[in-house]
């Protein structure tokens, strides 16, 4: 198996699948331009590879997780424009782009975004046909539960609430299992669903998630220290300038790269039940030496 031709091939049919979502209607158009915007910007499409990928080593069929894939992303998405607004991070770059605001305006932008939530779950019922109404209705359950205030939202509320406070590591942690991992576990967890995968297979799947989340968080707090402004897209040195805890903050530099080792060896040890999981395992280990 190539995993670099496999992740190729899963964003392709990412960015087409993405690119056939809305259609251009003429009386809303600056909305939808500014929804595709930020929607069809790039990006490592992590999330909804994912899905298609647990799809797949569960024994379903990657194209029927499609719909909770676009689903996914684009609730992803929306978030990132509304996180980048200037009453909550006052980003002016998103993936070496002006972020939605600097391009729509405000109005716009929050619009842009509360059109990506909600369209997001038109495309789930709309684009999983191959799949029976009781796994639709409970992959809504799945993303729901995901993205509002139990999962991104809360956690994204808890990281504005501790800004300029000296926050401990397990409360940390917590802020970042809902704001980051919440989404990340939501994938694997979706494409399980979408498979008709064993309890057995979504309980290590989860546990995957769950450590490449929290790996992934950290990695974003070490490259926001050591990393390039070119290969993020974004200011390095944004988390400091916001005053706001970090696990480089509170662990060092070192430590925290043994840290992102561990969670990502946890990670791969989550998966040896699966005959397939070299793609996963490629992944973790990929996500853990990102520069970007």
């Amino acid at each position: 198996m190539n995993t670099t031709v496999m992740m190729q091939e899963y964003r392709q049919q990412v960015e087409q699948a993405l690119r056939g979502c809305f259609r251009q209607e003429p009386e809303r158009a600056s909305l939808y331009d500014a929804m595709r915007y930020s929607l069809l910007a790039g990006g490592k499409r992590i999330r909804p590879v994912l899905v298609l990928e647990a799809c797949r080593v569960c024994g379903g069929r990657p194209e029927d997780a499609m719909g909770f894939a676009c689903a996914l992303e684009m609730i992803h998405t929306y978030s990132l424009i509304h996180d980048d607004l200037p009453c909550m991070d006052d980003d002016d770059l998103r993936r070496g782009k002006p972020t939605n605001h600097k391009v729509f305006g405000e109005a716009t932008a929050v619009l842009a975004g509360d059109g990506l939530l909600t369209a997001a779950f038109e495309v789930m019922v709309r684009d999983s046909a191959a799949l029976s109404p009781a796994q639709v209705a409970e992959g809504v359950l799945c993303l729901s539960r995901a993205a509002g205030p139990g999962g991104m939202v809360g956690g994204q509320a808890l990281d504005l609430a501790a800004e300029g406070c000296d926050l401990k590591l397990p409360d940390l942690q917590e802020i970042h299992s809902l704001k980051t991992g919440a989404l990340i576990r939501a994938a694997v967890e979706l494409g399980a669903i979408a498979a008709g995968a064993s309890q057995e297979q979504r309980q290590a799947l989860d546990r995957y998630a769950d450590k490449i989340g929290l790996a992934f968080q950290i990695q974003d707090d070490i490259l926001d220290v050591v990393g390039e402004d070119a290969l993020l897209g974004k200011p390095v040195g944004s988390d400091r300038a916001g005053e706001k805890s970090t696990f480089v903050r509170l662990k060092g530099l070192d430590s925290c790269r043994e840290l992102v080792r561990r969670l990502t060896e946890q990670a791969v040890e989550a998966l040896a039940s699966f005959e397939e999981g070299e793609f996963l395992t490629r992944l973790a280990w990929d996500l853990s030496g990102r520069e970007m």
